[in-house]
């Protein structure tokens, strides 16, 4: 008996030693209280959809109230039923795996406790030594005096490791099964449980047999622990075990702005980061994305149409196979590339074709979605139209499709060519939408912000702008004829010429921008001279560095992005201010605090002259400035006179361009899209839309810039390595129909906005050949809007002139002929 209590003395006081030994590196209960998870970055639209989760770590974190009580059950039957009852260690299991490690030597066998394996994953290493089991136990003893049940509970849900990179128990759900915890049966739940004992032997999308196995086990003990009835335990045995990867659950598809967001956080916050739980408020539109997306992707896939279809992308032998496992194994090396995904096809009868497609299942090409597939036989040319189903594919071809959910796909191909497009709210450069590319996921490359490309035609309405700043007008004429330039900054002689190929002779500038005459562009810039060209264009935000000192700039050979060629756009759109593009509104850490808040400039005709009572408050305590809520910045001009409703005028933007001259090349703009190589967009029905297309040489570029009062989008389509788009091809046919889809859905439900003709404009009536005024008897005249310092001179009200010249105030530094 003695010797009994001396072993007992012995054994508490080496329990006492090591106690005292390993406390030192315990967490203190103050630590544990304050440690932070591993959480992903989230980046969210403007009205709070999920559009990523960016970090090491895949992380959801679900409040304990949140989590259904079949999977509490699914876990506690799996790893410890009897957590609510014990103080944290399990001794008889404890001590039936000592006895094993000790005859075994290898320390294998474990049983730990919910409360164990919570201590292990947040605070200790998953060594299998004495030592970290002394740590384990000891920081057990701790956890259970300073948290409750229910916290251990949760904690341990949120942070349990789960395999392919998931941690804790929603975003297991999720990878796994696509869902959220209260969309999980109770055969996913019991699946979920029994994966923590070992993540890697139990994961179901790498070993579902064994899974299947564990799964039958933990259901086993839910039933013997009254947790589910017979019935429901036998389906749930039987269900098929449904699990693959899935992608994380988001709400909007918006990859290039979350990549940028990322980019964003990890210069302000550092490399962590990404796995410090900082949730990103974008200024990006949840519809407007969406619309943006499918208008990329659709009118890419037209394009790519139009070139021919290069063939099925591999060939395998459909032999004996019938399963859909058998199919799924096939197409497992093919990924999906945008909305498009690979297909097997199974069989091919006269006018259609039955395909398998991957994560989806059996569908049919009827031949509506076959037709367009004429065989590219080199670039621009296409071979005969196909007759049947077997002109264009065989069995076995391994192909992409276009699947609407109904069993039914349309033949596709990851087009060749890219697109980007990038929206913005001209009153304050807000990025309503952007897309980089098809998809971001096949290339990273985001087009939108990183391309730099010639605008083309896109770029006139900056030089013309400098025109009507510098004593043109719209209704001056210059000449449309052939022209060879000698000298002038280039090597050799230029002989550029028109798109069409044609000339059209003497023409007024508000026609020839309507129908993009590349020859009077370059006699306006002549006239102006490049100088004086630069120094205006670079006011809307382009470079003079950047900027081409030779007349090639009339025809935009500058290089800039979308992101910038919309910014530009921006002030046409906002009334002639600058604004600056931000696609940030907010960002808040882990706990909830707003640690940065965008500060934009505003454009606001009405406000120029006025004061704020903001503006003293704002001085005061610069937060309360940048914490103004946008929708109180953009009243309308009575309310910001009313006084009350001011915001500060340091968050003004300068105005860069008269009213007068941003009305008119709105105006002129707006005979683009009536008159001009943008009157495809008449289809919209709107008579409130402006822009301009753009085709660089041989096609290598093509765009389209258009806005209301309320909104600016370029669009723009070419190859990232540059090569034609092909005969034909030109803004208006590839950029302008993307600029539609989108703006059809952007404009949906919002009333047309006209801007009002601001002071000193005058309206007067011209001769639609000379440009010069006329009387009000002649049939012929045309109405035409003037600077009233800017009006036309060689003609007056009772005659018509015989020499087109320009406005008064004009100084050619070249003949403009």
């Amino acid at each position: 008996m003695g010797g009994v209590l001396l072993v007992a003395l012995l054994a508490v006081y080496a329990l006492a030693a090591s106690y005292v030994y390993l406390a030192p590196d315990l967490p203190s209960s103050e630590s544990m209280r304050k440690v932070e998870l591993q959480i992903p970055l989230r980046v969210y639209t403007r009205n709070g959809a999920l559009m990523a989760q960016i970090g090491e770590q895949r992380r959801i974190p679900a409040a304990y109230a949140d989590i259904p009580l079949q999977v509490k059950q699914a876990f506690l039957a799996a790893e410890d039923e009897r957590f609510f009852s014990h103080h944290g260690i399990d001794f008889p299991g404890l001590m039936r795996a000592i006895y094993v490690d000790l005859v075994s030597g290898d320390r294998a066998q474990g049983a730990s406790t919910i409360t164990m394996q919570a201590a292990r994953n947040m605070f200790l290493s998953q060594d299998k030594t004495w030592r970290r089991k002394l740590e384990e136990a000891f920081l057990t003893y701790r956890m259970e005096h300073e948290f409750t049940k229910e916290e251990i509970f949760g904690l341990y849900l949120n942070v349990i490791f789960f395999g392919q990179r998931a941690y804790g128990v929603a975003a297991a759900s999720e990878i796994f099964f696509g869902k959220t915890l209260a969309q999980l049966t109770v055969a996913q739940a019991a699946t979920l449980g029994g994966i923590p004992k070992a993540p890697s032997r139990y994961n179901p999308i790498v070993n579902p047999q064994a899974a299947i196995a564990r799964r039958s086990y933990v259901l086993r003990r839910m039933l013997d622990l009254g947790f589910i009835d017979a019935t429901t335990a036998q389906s749930a045995n039987q269900e098929p075990m449904a699990a693959h990867l899935h992608a994380p659950l988001y709400d909007v598809d918006a990859p290039d702005v979350a990549e940028m967001a990322r980019q964003d956080v990890r210069t302000r916050f550092g490399a962590g980061a990404e796995n410090a739980g900082y949730r990103v408020y974008t200024t990006v539109d949840s519809r407007l994305q969406a619309a943006a997306t499918r208008a990329v992707r659709v009118g890419l896939i037209e394009y790519d149409r139009r070139h021919g279809f290069r063939g099925a992308i591999a060939h395998k032998e459909v032999g004996t196979r019938t399963r859909p496992e058998d199919f799924e194994a096939v197409l497992d090396p093919y990924s999906s590339v945008g909305n498009l995904s690979p297909a097997m096809v199974i069989s091919v009868a006269d006018r259609g074709a039955r395909v398998f497609v991957k994560s989806r299942g059996p569908a049919a090409l009827d031949w509506e979605g076959l037709a367009w597939a004429r065989r590219e036989v080199r670039p621009d040319v296409l071979g005969p139209v196909p007759k049947s189903a077997s002109d264009i594919l065989q069995p076995g071809d391994i192909v992409y499709v276009i699947t609407d959910g109904s069993g039914t796909a349309q033949l596709a191909q990851p087009p060749g060519a890219q697109s980007a497009l990038v929206a913005l709210d001209p009153k304050d450069g807000a990025i309503a939408a952007l897309v980089g590319g098809f998809d971001f996921f096949a290339n990273n490359f985001n087009r939108a912000t990183q391309a730099h490309r010639q605008p083309g035609s896109g770029f006139k309405p900056f030089l013309y702008s400098s025109a009507l700043e510098n004593g043109f007008t719209p209704a001056s004429v210059l000449l449309d004829a052939p022209i060879v330039m000698e000298g002038g900054g280039l090597e050799t002689a230029w002989r550029p010429e028109n798109s069409t190929g044609d000339f059209h002779g003497p023409m007024r500038l508000r026609e020839a921008l309507a129908r993009s005459r590349n020859l009077v562009s370059i006699r306006l810039l002549r006239a102006l001279g490049t100088p004086y060209a630069i120094d205006y264009i670079s006011k809307f935000g382009f470079a003079k560095a950047g900027l081409p000192t030779n007349l090639t700039l009339a025809l935009g050979t500058v290089q800039v992005t979308p992101l910038e060629l919309a910014a530009g756009y921006a002030i046409f759109a906002n009334g002639g201010f600058r604004v600056q593009p931000y696609f940030i509104d907010r960002i808040e850490n882990a706990a909830g605090k707003v640690v940065y808040r965008a500060a934009p400039r505003f454009a606001c005709e009405e406000c120029q002259d006025t004061a704020s009572p903001l503006d003293s408050a704002a001085a005061a305590d610069p937060s309360q400035q940048n914490a103004v809520d946008k929708a109180a910045l953009l009243r309308t001009a009575d309310t910001l006179h009313g006084g009350a409703e001011l915001f500060p005028t340091g968050r003004l933007a300068d105005q860069v361009i008269t009213p007068q001259n941003d009305y008119l090349m709105t105006d002129m703009m707006m005979d683009v899209i009536k008159h001009g190589t943008g009157r495809r967009a008449l289809a919209l029905g709107r008579s409130d839309l402006a822009g301009k297309t753009g085709t660089t040489n041989e096609s290598k570029d093509t765009w389209f810039n258009g806005f209301t009062p309320d909104l600016v989008c370029t669009v723009w389509v070419g190859y990232d390595q540059e090569r034609p788009l092909g005969e034909s091809e030109e803004g208006a046919k590839t950029a302008l129909p993307i600029w539609m889809s989108f703006m059809r859905e952007a404009l949906r439900g919002v009333p047309e906005h006209h801007r009002p003709m601001p002071e000193g404009l005058i309206q007067l009536r011209i001769s639609p050949d000379t440009g010069m005024l006329v009387s009000a008897e002649n049939h012929d005249a045309i109405s035409e809007i003037f600077m009233v310092d800017h009006l036309p001179t060689g003609g007056t009200p009772g005659e018509e002139g015989a020499t087109p010249t320009a406005a008064e105030g004009s100084a050619p530094s070249e003949p403009i002929f």
